[in-house]
């Protein structure tokens, strides 16, 4: 297949799912919203910016000294609201560069990587219907109207919940980008209902699976013995290593997290605390400075898969306190190394976390909530290790990256047969 994908081009969600249709020898395209050096070997490559894409670099945001103008300039409490704000104006412009691209390409198949704004994008600047005209005069079936490429769209995490009701503009959008959609794919059961509150018609296809394409069991995998997780085995006062991978984001309550911290070293003194993605964050140093809580805690910058894999061997305890979700990519991969989760308490978690048996899930603002949870796994040994062996079945079982690949490969070709 000749596909196309509109995507964040530094995102490693997206080029984990992507490089799989690389290294299969279909023919990729990629239209990136922003500057990127991807490292695959695409048929293509091109940038068309758009929701401030236009202000970013090639590194991911959270890579110390090479951030965007937005992030540098913008409060984290406010990027959110402003890409909000400015997004839907920089879609035109974009679309009629999206439109030339693909008009050129010809595309079997198109997919965006996530509603706002590369499924917008494609909404505005592909067109409407499978069966309606397609932009070039070169495409036709069997001597009839030319028709457009058909066109995927991803739901990630937040799309529904924080983005379409946050302004009625945004909210036309999804509402536009899923009636033009052929199929949608989804991370989470919940997203697939509140895609057809938001229009998508019951009848177009749609699947469920891992948003980044699942979990390389060769990369994520639980360490050896149950010795080998940190230094310490739960005992009072032996404290652990508790990882939280969300990083600084608009929707991660991180001051439910740091504001924890205290009430877990009250109780179990030498617990650590490791953050990738936050070292140089003001916002986290702030946290760590005003709760005098530096010598237990560690800011890291962005790691590489395997160091995350690491990582996630040695530590107790995943934390990942949003408030808005769909399937975090980090929480799959820390429960595949066997580490007990601890997330918010939102009703896409429940489908991977039932609270103690395989997790605990707490109100996302609630800092003793969290504390009592992280404590609870700390102090108990048996209920980490059981919960350790259901959770690398159950990723084994629903997320392992080669066999929810192949469905979705399975996926795009049902779109273009049909």
């Amino acid at each position: 297949m000749k596909l196309l994908f509109i995507a964040d081009g530094r995102s490693p969600t997206a080029l984990n799912w992507i490089r799989y249709f690389v290294d299969t020898g279909h023919e990729v395209h990629l239209a990136s919203t922003y500057p990127c050096a991807p490292g695959l070997n695409l048929a293509s490559l091109s940038v068309i910016p758009a929701a401030g894409g236009e202000l970013a670099g090639e590194s991911p945001s959270s890579v110390i000294g090479r951030r965007s103008v937005l992030r540098r300039i913008v409060p984290v409490w406010a990027r959110t609201w402003v890409r909000q704000l400015i997004g839907p104006l920089t879609l035109p412009r974009a679309a009629r560069r999206l439109r030339a691209l693909v008009d050129d390409l010809q595309p079997d198949l198109i997919h965006a990587m996530r509603i706002p704004y590369e499924g917008m994008l494609a909404a505005v600047g592909v067109g409407v219907g499978a069966s309606r005209p397609y932009l070039s005069t070169n495409r036709s079936e069997k001597g009839g109207s030319p028709l457009r490429p058909p066109l995927i769209v991803s739901v990630w995490g937040n799309d529904f919940t924080l983005h379409a009701p946050a302004n009625p503009w945004l909210g036309r959008l999804t509402r536009q980008t899923l009636a033009r959609a052929d199929a949608l794919h989804t991370d989470c059961q919940r997203d697939q209902r509140l895609a057809r509150e938001w229009g998508f018609a019951a009848e177009k296809p749609a699947i469920v699976l891992p948003g980044g394409g699942g979990i390389q069991l060769d990369v994520f995998y639980p360490p050896l013995s149950h010795q080998d997780k940190g230094k310490g085995k739960g005992d009072r006062g032996c404290g652990g290593i508790i990882i939280n991978p969300r990083g600084v984001r608009a929707y991660v309550r991180n001051d439910t997290f740091f504001q924890a911290i205290p009430l877990v070293l009250a109780r179990l003194p030498e617990t650590k605390f490791v953050c990738p993605t936050m070292a140089g964050e003001a916002l986290a140093e702030r946290w760590v400075s005003d709760l005098g809580i530096a010598g237990a805690v560690e800011l890291l910058p962005r790691q590489t898969r395997p160091q995350m894999a690491d990582l996630f061997r040695r530590a107790q305890v995943v934390v990942s306190p949003a408030t808005h979700d769909g399937t975090p990519n980090t929480l799959l991969e820390a429960m595949a190394c066997g580490c007990y989760p601890v997330a918010g308490d939102i009703e896409s978690l429940r489908e991977w976390i039932t609270p103690g048996v395989n997790g605990a899930l707490a109100v996302p603002g609630d800092p003793a909530a969290f504390a009592d949870a992280i404590l609870r796994a700390l102090e108990n040994p048996a209920l980490r290790e059981a919960a350790a062996g259901h959770n690398v079945k159950l990723i084994a079982e629903k997320a392992e990256y080669g066999a929810v690949m192949r469905q979705a490969e399975g996926f795009y070709s049902l779109i273009t047969d049909h």
